[in-house]
Formats: structure tokens, sequence, C-alpha cells
């Protein structure tokens, strides 16, 4: 048994106007989605993005960030531009003048990375390369069990994994980590495989915790994986 990872949700103050972004990024197509924005991959990703109202600010780097793949140094040249044609920016996070790769900010200030031609780690993924996670070696080995994707990387307490079925990556970096605060803005969407008690029992068994004393008024089921990072299980 294993849960299935069905949307990646983004907190936003313009739901609506950052899936345009990342519609144009990406080229995926939007949907509906209840309160916000759905955007539904044209590839092998597995799943959407989830664009959620949030009147929160942002105060800090996020917990995971998209690293985009690039074919040649002309196609990295054509994203970045692309990215800052829709709104995006170009970011600081240290990265220094000799970086390879270019550190872009969307509209509301979420990071993401464009990464050099002939990347060797993300070679077999497609244009969404990577969730290039801050984590630690428990949690890749936890999200490993939870979705039943394999490890792929597993050296110096840095952790990767990736869906049987192809799709980006998720990476977790390990030390040092980024001090939490407050709710992270991008966060996990899964759907139980069976009963969601059942899953719920597996799940604290691994290492997640339950976040409230009973389901949302939807049946989700909120939780943090074993680093604190929220998550929420739906039936």
């Amino acid at each position: 048994m294993a849960a299935q990872l069905v949307a990646l949700c983004v907190d936003a103050h313009d739901p609506l106007g950052l899936a345009r972004f990342w519609g144009g990024v990406l080229g995926w197509e939007q949907a509906g989605d209840g309160d916000g924005v759905a955007l539904i991959p044209n590839d092998d990703t597995g799943f959407r993005l989830r664009f959620l109202p949030s009147e929160v600010e942002k105060v800090r780097q996020n917990q995971m960030h998209f690293d985009l793949t690039s074919a040649s140094p002309e196609t990295q040249q054509r994203t970045v531009a692309r990215a800052l044609e829709l709104g995006g920016r170009h970011h600081d996070v240290g990265q220094g003048p000799d970086a390879t790769h270019v550190v872009l900010a969307d509209p509301e200030g979420n990071e993401f990375c464009v990464i050099a031609a002939g990347n060797k780690f993300l070679a077999e993924c497609g244009f969404l390369g990577a969730l290039a996670s801050d984590g630690s070696q428990q949690v890749g080995y936890f999200w490993s069990r939870a979705l039943d994707w394999p490890l792929v990387w597993d050296r110096d307490q840095q952790t990767a994994i990736r869906s049987p079925h192809g799709g980006p990556k998720i990476t977790w970096g390990g030390p040092p980590f980024t001090a939490k605060t407050g709710r992270n803005r991008l966060r996990f969407d899964l759907v139980a495989d069976g009963d969601q008690q059942t899953e719920v029992d597996r799940l604290v068994w691994l290492g997640a915790a339950r976040t409230a004393s009973g389901p949302g008024p939807h049946g989700e089921v909120e939780m943090t994986d074993p680093d604190g990072n929220e998550f929420t299980l739906w039936p």
C-alpha cells in the first residue's frame, strides 16, 4: 500500500495570476480547482499544481523549489527570457557569479532555478526536472516509503526519489537546514490508496504526525512529515 502524490499546492495572493505565470513557463493548461486554480501536466510529471488563495506573506526561502532543465545553452537562455517576460525576476540566494544555473523568482517571490545544459543528475528527467527540497536524509527515506518511489540517490545525507513512471525527481539536500518559521507555502496533496484511516496509521508508523484531531470539512487529514513539513491526505 502507498499514498499517491496528486498535487503540489502553492499558496498565492493571486492564484490565477500565478497559475498564468507557471502555465506560461511550463506550457501546462489551466483547470478549475475549487477555490483555487490548477495546472494539468502535459508530460509524465504525474501530479498537478494547485494554486490556493492565501493572505500570508512570504518571509523566508521556500522549503522546496523547481529545477527546470535545459537541452542547450540557448534553451536555458530562452527559458530565462520567457520567465522574465511573464513577470519573473532574477533572485540572489548566494549562488555567486560562477554559478552555471540561473536563480529566478516568480511574481510572488517563489524561488526556482534554470539548470544549465549537460546536468547528468537530471539527464533522464523532463523540463520540470526536480523539486529540490531542504530536508534531512530521514525525510527522504520517509517519502520513499510513503509513496513507494525508489531512492535514486543516497549519498552524504542527500537523498532523491523518483516515481517508477518517470517525472521529476524529489530531492533533499541534507544539513544545514533553513529554520522553519510558519506553514510551508508549497505542500503535497496525497490520496489514500485504499482505506484512509489505514493509510493515516501507516504514515504515522513511518514517522508522520497528525496536526488536527479530526478530518477537515471534505474528509482531508492534515499531517506533517518527520521534518515538520505539512501535507494533506485526502480520502
